[in-house]
């Protein structure tokens, strides 16, 4: 089974929500999570805690973008743990990363590590 994930860290961003889900649905998602929450708070993340839990053994959860499943290398890992640990997979649309492969899992982590350094850059020339 093919679950999808998709987030928005604001009410405002309803179209973006929209079109996570348009995606998710066209990439095969049988069933989709949908919040809208920070990402800054993973606890306050309920309905990707639901996704963890709905997912079993052979199922693939999918997102659209990295950034809507974690912000943190450590968070990204905790994820990909509860994932493989069902014996189920990750596949990130937008960069073509699937864990149900070697190459993919290596791919994730990497892009994992770059996406955390981009943020922290963005954090002290913002600031």
């Amino acid at each position: 089974m093919q679950i999808g994930y998709a987030r928005t860290s604001t009410l405002d961003q309803t179209a973006g929500l929209e079109a996570q889900q348009r995606d998710l649905h066209k990439a095969g998602c049988d069933k989709v999570f949908t919040e809208q929450v920070s990402s800054v708070d993973v606890t306050a993340r309920q309905k990707l805690a639901e996704a963890l839990e709905f997912i079993r053994e052979g199922d693939t959860l999918i997102v659209t973008k990295l950034d809507r499943l974690a912000r943190s290398v450590a968070h990204l890992h905790e994820v990909l743990t509860a994932i493989t640990n069902k014996g189920a997979a990750l596949k990130i649309l937008d960069m073509g990363i699937d864990t149900s492969t070697p190459t993919g899992k290596l791919m994730l982590n990497i892009m994992g590590g770059v996406a955390e350094f981009e943020r922290s850059i963005m954090l002290v020339f913002c600031t």
